[in-house]
Parts: structure tokens; C-alpha cells; sequence
């Protein structure tokens, strides 16, 4: 019998020989299951502080030392699991896109944006985010100029976050070639209904599942508390037997879509207001770790 790695919409079934049943009805996909690293109290940087704290070099050859990187199947799968986790424990979220008045370097840009996000977080209650790069492929002036998608669960004063992110980037040396040139497209916001799981999905994977260009620079990352929620739960084939059943029932407003693979079969499933509620366990686990209080943070 085989083993089934379950996610928001997305079932893989393992060949026994490659599943381990020591995994089942366990959750997995969150950070708090990875092994506890004895000097964790000592490490309070989050990944991009970590690289803020580098020495930015300006000789533009050395980036050119730096391996190119893409997006992996594996992440961008990642990503979306943990984009739909994040919209079912936040009531309200919005998608963000922040680019450049000029013509930037991969480094430059991602010190701006660490800059950008350490001054929300400092100035907002309970900040979260993921953000996702991308190259501005349709940008004639700028071409493969690297630019940033966010969701977050932030409500944005456009006209105060617009002209933070423009002084963001004038304090990083990016200026724009005219100086009365303030580009209101460097700032753009649009709300997110949060509840509509497959169009959450859906907002985010368009821009991750074509993206194959390379960069020399973090591609992805999230805040903490998202990189902790739970994306995964194990079970046996019984799962997927009800499914479809549904399916059978024209319940599922669509059908499953089943991929070999070597030593797995990747079945997916329509998600909608019935088959959403199977995921439920992982919403409950999640629920008690969104309400946690970051250990990170300890008061003084």
C-alpha cells in the first residue's frame, strides 16, 4: 500500500518502496520541524538581514562571480503551498509590486528591498510577506530589470509607502535619469480576496510558473511566521479514494489530473468550497502557530 503526501490540491503517491509509513498522519512544510540548531538564541538575523550585512560591492564584475540562480520546481511548488497557507490563516491580504526608477544591479535591488521591508516591519503590527522576483522582460528602457512581487497581509497608504519606496531607493543611489521623474507604476497595490483559495493561488503562480530567468541574487523568501505554517499532512490512499468519489459525483467542478512519475504518481485536484475542506487539518495546525508569539522576539 502506498503512502500520500497531501497539499492544497496536490496529491503524491508514493511507491511503497520509496514512502515511509513512519510519516503517516504527520504534518510537515513548516520550519519548526527542522532540527533545533543548539545556537539559535544567538541568531536573531533573518536571511536578508544576513545579506544586508554584507559589504555591497559596486564594481559591477563582481556580481558576475556570483552562480546565476533560477527557481526550481521544488520552490516554486514551495511558494505556492505557502501562499495558500498564509491566505487561510490572514483575513485580508494584498499584492504588491515594487520596482525601479533606473536601471539596477540584482544586489542592488535586493538591499533595497531589504531596506524597504526592515522599515514596514518596524512600523507595522504584526507584519507579514512573501515576495517572489522577476525580470521586466516587456521593459524596453530597462531590459531584465529585476522587480518584486509581494503578498502581504499589510492594508498600504499608497501615497506614504510609494514615496518610502521611492527614498528607499534614492538613499540606495538609485535615482531616476530625470529628477522630477516619479513613476507611479513603482508602487502598485491591488487587494486580494483571501477567501477565494484558487484565485490566491492562482494570483502568485502566474508570475512563478513561466519564470525561468536567472538572477544573481535571493529569488524568494517570507516572513518568519509563514515560513512556519504547515503546507503538508500524510496519509494512505483512502484520501484519494474519496476523492474520487467526488469526482464521480461531479463534485470536484473539475477532474483529477494524474502525472507518472519515477517511483510517484502526482495527482491534482480542483480546489473549490468542497474539497478545500479536506485540507482542514493543516488550517487547524496552523491556526495554534499563527497565534504564537515569535520566540525571536523576547521582551526586555
Amino acid at each position: 500500500m502506498s503512502i500520500l503526501k497531501n497539499s492544497y490540491g496536490v496529491s503524491i503517491g508514493f511507491e511503497p518502496k520509496v514512502g515511509k509509513w513512519s510519516l503517516m498522519d504527520k504534518l510537515a512544510g513548516s520550519t519548526l520541524e527542522r532540527k533545533e540548531n543548539p545556537l539559535a538564541d544567538l541568531i536573531e538575523l533573518t536571511p536578508i538581514e544576513k545579506l544586508l550585512k554584507k559589504p555591497l560591492k559596486l564594481d559591477e564584475t563582481d556580481e558576475t562571480e556570483i552562480k546565476p540562480r533560477t527557481l526550481s520546481a521544488r520552490s516554486k511548488s514551495k511558494i505556492r503551498k505557502k501562499v495558500i497557507a498564509f491566505a487561510r490563516q490572514a483575513k485580508k491580504l494584498s499584492f504588491v509590486t515594487l520596482t525601479f526608477v533606473n536601471k539596477v544591479t540584482d544586489r542592488e535591488a535586493i538591499k533595497a528591498l531589504g531596506a524597504f521591508l526592515d522599515n514596514v516591519n518596524k512600523r507595522s503590527k504584526d507584519f507579514q510577506y512573501l515576495w517572489v522576483a522577476e525580470k521586466q522582460t516587456k521593459n524596453k528602457v530597462f531590459k531584465d530589470n529585476i522587480h518584486f512581487h509581494l503578498i502581504t497581509n499589510k492594508f498600504w497608504d499608497i501615497n506614504r509607502w510609494w514615496g518610502y519606496w521611492l527614498e528607499v531607493q534614492k538613499n540606495q543611489g538609485i535615482v531616476p535619469r530625470n529628477e522630477d521623474f516619479k513613476p507611479s507604476s513603482a508602487f502598485d497595490v491591488k487587494v486580494i480576496n483571501a477567501a477565494n483559495i484558487k484565485g490566491v493561488a492562482n494570483y502568485i503562480t502566474k508570475y512563478i510558473t513561466k519564470n525561468t530567468d536567472e538572477f544573481r541574487c535571493m529569488i524568494w523568501n517570507c516572513s518568519r511566521k509563514i515560513s512556519q505554517l504547515y503546507t503538508d499532512f500524510y496519509s494512505d490512499m483512502d484520501f484519494l479514494t474519496g476523492l474520487k468519489k467526488l469526482e464521480e459525483m461531479q463534485l470536484l467542478e473539475g477532474k483529477i489530473k494524474t502525472y507518472e512519475q519515477d517511483h510517484c504518481q502526482i495527482h491534482l485536484i480542483p480546489l473549490n468550497h468542497i474539497t478545500t475542506r479536506l485540507y482542514e487539518k493543516i488550517d487547524e495546525k496552523n491556526k495554534i502557530v499563527w497565534q504564537m508569539e515569535n520566540p525571536k522576539k523576547k521582551k526586555k
